[in-house]
């Protein structure tokens, strides 16, 4: 961080490094992966085109952000710059006192709205939700979310158990996504799937005790990622719902 820099003046830095940063192929490459299209999960989102590795390093030197600064940067047009806020935002919770992780908790949940894509939300949910909800015995958050119309806080409710999963409990993942079991849309299916993958390379009894409940009625997708570990004629059996 820069001697003497705070404030806006801090945020103007940002946003011209990440102007100079900015590529306009990475861009172009970045609309169409990111489904940006009309009708499409991140339409009308916008591009400057940076890297992760720059984006990171970026990150370390201006975690001093302050909340005025991170706020500004999360209701940004460009991706990169919500992106650039949730990186710190993780950083500064996972280094803060209970008072600054309760800070950084509370700006994020109060920002759902502008974590619009699952990169954003898989880059941040598991420390500025998950880890932050650890602390307690309260997980009444993770059900609200799941329970949302809005996609990306659905999202969120299972990526967040991701730190619950690490920490060798699983029962979050599982409760979050027998509430997501109906959910219709493909990246809640992947992302419980790959959720529940996780459980079973810690946890294969636990696993297996949540598909054989589940197995013949959850989405196929979720299923197919769930399992995509398994010996091979394991996961026929399930695929074939014996």
């Amino acid at each position: 961080m820069a001697p003497g820099l705070n404030g806006s003046a801090m945020l103007r830095q940002v946003r011209e490094r990440m102007e100079s940063l900015a590529s306009p192929a990475g861009a172009e490459f970045a609309l169409r992966y990111f489904k940006t299209g009309p009708g499409q999960y991140g339409e009308g989102d916008r591009f400057m085109g940076i890297s992760a590795k720059p984006m990171k390093a970026l990150a370390r030197e201006f975690q001093g952000l302050d909340v005025r600064d991170l706020n500004a940067l999360l209701g940004s047009p460009w991706h990169e710059q919500r992106m650039l806020a949730l990186l710190v935002m993780v950083r500064r919770h996972s280094r803060g006192d209970p008072a600054e992780r309760d800070e950084m908790h509370r700006l994020y949940v109060g920002s759902t709205n502008r974590v619009n894509n699952w990169d954003l939300v898989d880059a941040s949910a598991s420390q500025l939700v998950g880890a932050h909800l650890a602390q307690g015995d309260d997980l009444s958050l993770l059900d609200r979310l799941a329970a949302s119309e809005a996609l990306w806080e659905r999202r969120i409710s299972i990526v967040a158990t991701h730190y619950f999963i690490r920490a060798g409990h699983p029962a979050p993942t599982l409760h979050v996504a027998g509430l997501l079991l109906a959910d219709r849309h493909d990246l809640i299916h992947k992302a419980t799937g790959w959720m529940l993958r996780e459980v079973g390379k810690r946890d294969r009894e636990a696993l297996e005790g949540f598909l054989r409940e589940h197995h013949r009625t959850m989405p196929r997708t979720m299923l197919r990622y769930a399992i995509e570990r398994f010996p091979e004629p394991l996961r026929q059996q399930y695929l074939a719902g014996l």
